[in-house]
């Protein structure tokens, strides 16, 4: 019977820790990082201030754990959608692009979070980790595309993380929370469109896939 006890004990401090990394995950969709108080955590869960630190070390760690788990649920998504491509350079690379686009369109303040809203040191550690799994995954696909012809010999690791920068950096004016207006379907599947030529031109993709 103790030994139940335990295990049920465990359970439920288990299910209260994963509530307030969800309720921390909700307000960075609602409001990015800045907004994901420790006071506005508990009060999501209905619980003391104390009681969510009795679960996490200080904000900071909860923080990039909420930063880690959102940032890696991304990109095996876009990791997923790499593999399903075709097995040809071309196809996986435009299967990066757009995907990793058309997620960020439609989680514009979760998005914006994870790309570009000034963060903690402990948040921005986390950040670093995803830029370089990004970059790796593109290393992959254009050091496959350059064998097989596809694309021009350049430096990889070079013009990997050139690619993903090119990406982020044509997002900001669609995600920015601060701008009102928000850009529609058809706007961001030209968007999406015009950032995948850039890509495949910057690599030189030799014939150009329209």
């Amino acid at each position: 019977m103790a030994y139940r006890q335990t295990e049920a004990t465990r359970a439920s401090a288990q299910a209260k820790r994963d509530a307030m990394l969800a309720a921390a995950r909700e307000l960075v969709g609602e409001a990015g990082f800045a907004g994901a108080t420790v006071a506005a955590i508990a009060a999501r869960c209905g619980v003391s201030v104390g009681s969510v630190y009795s679960y996490f070390d200080n904000r900071d760690a909860l923080l990039a754990e909420v930063f880690r788990e959102s940032a890696e649920y991304e990109f095996a998504c876009v990791r997923r959608a790499v593999d399903a491509a075709r097995p040809d350079a071309g196809a996986q690379l435009a299967a990066l692009i757009d995907t990793f686009a058309d997620r960020a369109l439609r989680g514009r303040r979760t998005a914006w979070s994870l790309l570009f809203e000034p963060v903690i040191p402990a948040v921005d550690a986390e950040r670093l980790r995803l830029r370089q799994s990004y970059r790796d995954l593109g290393e992959r696909i254009i050091g496959d595309g350059i064998e097989s012809g596809l694309l021009i010999r350049q430096d990889v690791p070079v013009v990997a993380g050139a690619v993903m920068g090119a990406i982020s950096e044509a997002l900001i004016g669609a995600l920015n929370p601060d701008l009102a207006g928000v850009v529609d379907r058809g706007d961001q599947a030209a968007l999406v469109a015009t950032i995948r030529r850039f890509c495949f031109r910057a690599l030189g993709a030799r014939p150009f896939p329209e």
